[in-house]
């Protein structure tokens, strides 16, 4: 694959910060996913050390995801990957515009195909 069909695989989506874990498992524990279910999420979706985001949907069609944060903890967050952007930016404005309140969000990364 070129580097730019890599790039253009890439989606960005905003996510809202619930409360933030040591472990992406941990994270998706906090968000309601039953214990096993989030372990073999977490395993499945480790291709390699430098994943940043493990993403799952709970009962009711909620989607959820474990975010790596700057600082090496996982953030539990909603996520609203529909639409996923194809910039971090435009993520990153859309984010602004669903933080109200004091609130805290990130830009999720997913890798599709790669």
């Amino acid at each position: 694959m070129k580097s730019s069909e890599k790039l253009l695989a890439r989606r960005y989506f905003p996510a809202i910060l619930c409360v933030e874990c040591d472990s992406p498992i941990d994270a998706l524990v906090a968000l309601c996913i039953p214990r096993e279910e989030a372990m073999d999420l977490v395993a499945a979706s480790w291709r390699s050390e430098q994943s940043q985001c493990v993403m799952a949907t709970v009962d009711g069609g909620r989607s959820v995801a474990a975010l790596r944060t700057p600082e090496g903890r996982w953030a539990a967050c909603n996520a609203f990957p529909e639409p996923c952007y194809t910039t971090r930016r435009e993520a990153e404005r859309q984010l602004q515009k669903l933080l109200r309140r004091g609130r805290r969000g990130y830009v999720g990364e997913l890798a599709g195909g790669v």
